[in-house]
């Protein structure tokens, strides 16, 4: 097992708001506990890639920053890799490597490759594995031509790829990547998945990987944990999730009709010009019941399906619209479940 969280929680004390005069609240302040990770339990086992997602505030990036070592928990327990993050940073941080969003790791004021020099040199990079990784980095997300350039002038998605490539510079087994495709285009993301699949493949590099990005989820991740106000509320594989949560679709018909459209077991969502918008339940109907039906009674010209997107079907999770309830594949869903 590379990663065991036990009980983990992480709380701080703020001050309350209070609707009096300022010099009665400088007298007499009043605290209460805010609970950003509360009492949640799971584990990563070697090789998986887990998607970590939830909305901002969720406590998300407090729970990586435990991870790594960077804050020490409230309560609870954390193992990666049998060392305890905080109290063993520097061996901690020889076996990970971090990509924090915005966030570089990188020297403002340097050229790419003097910082990526530093680091080959406070993680002791053998010469020979150094320039065999630029080669590398080169290929996958084309750094080589802005290793010259301060990092203060690189664009968002320059940095992003910069800090990706630094943060594997040292051959970590364990990678946390937060948002780690931001402000890359279509291609740059592409390579930075591929290349996420291929060190995940051959290396068994674990990942754990925070995004908004829709595709990033679908294209890397085995599984998701979604967390939600401090506690995790869904916990089990990507394909159980959708097909679970994303039972409805949604049929686009064009009709050529000027009577009104009425669609049985389904309901009409949107209607623009000569297309209507149809959401059905895959359990109660199917897209060839439904169109059998209309052709009876409108001349159809064309339809479409369309599957259900993974933001909508967290969405769904994240308004609470389903029970708590586990499953045979240890899948858990609903507050206050770890």
């Amino acid at each position: 097992m590379k990663i065991e969280v036990n009980h983990l929680s992480k709380h701080y004390q703020v001050q309350r708001k209070q609707k009096e005069p300022i010099w009665k609240i400088l007298s007499r302040k009043s605290y209460e506990t805010k609970r950003v990770v509360d009492n949640i339990s799971f584990n990563v086992g070697e090789g998986e890639i887990v998607g970590y997602l939830g909305p901002n505030g969720a406590g998300k990036s407090t729970t990586i920053k435990m991870l790594t070592g960077i804050l020490v928990p409230s309560a609870g327990e954390i193992l990666v890799n049998g060392i305890v993050p905080h109290k063993n940073r520097k061996e901690h941080s020889k076996q990970i490597g971090v990509v924090f969003g915005q966030r570089s790791q990188l020297w403002w004021e340097l050229p790419v490759i003097d910082s990526f020099n530093l680091l080959r040199h406070m993680y002791k990079v053998p010469e020979k594995r150094f320039k065999q990784k630029l080669d590398l980095f080169h290929d996958v997300v084309d750094v080589g031509y802005f290793l010259k350039m301060t990092v203060r002038n690189l664009s968002l998605g320059q940095k992003m790829r910069a800090d990706f490539a630094a943060s594997l510079l040292h051959d970590p087994q364990i990678l946390f990547l937060d948002e780690p495709t931001i402000g890359l285009d279509v291609i740059a993301k592409e390579r930075i998945r591929e290349f996420i699949q291929t060190i995940n493949k051959e290396n068994k590099v674990t990942v754990i990987l925070t995004t908004h990005d829709v595709g990033d989820i679908e294209a890397l991740c085995h599984r998701t944990i979604i967390i939600d106000k401090g506690k995790i509320i869904y916990n089990g594989d990507l394909g159980n999730m959708k097909s679970q949560f994303g039972k409805y679709r949604t049929l686009i018909v064009d009709i050529k009709t000027e009577k009104p459209v009425y669609v049985e077991n389904a309901s009409i969502s949107k209607i623009e010009g000569s297309k209507v918008w149809i959401q059905f339940n895959r359990n109660v109907t199917n897209p060839t019941q439904i169109i059998s039906s209309l052709i009876k009674t409108y001349e159809v010209e064309d339809f479409t399906v369309e599957e259900p997107q993974i933001e909508n079907i967290i969405k769904q999770i994240y308004d609470g619209k389903h029970s708590s309830q586990s499953n045979n594949e240890g899948i858990d869903i609903g507050y206050g479940i770890n």
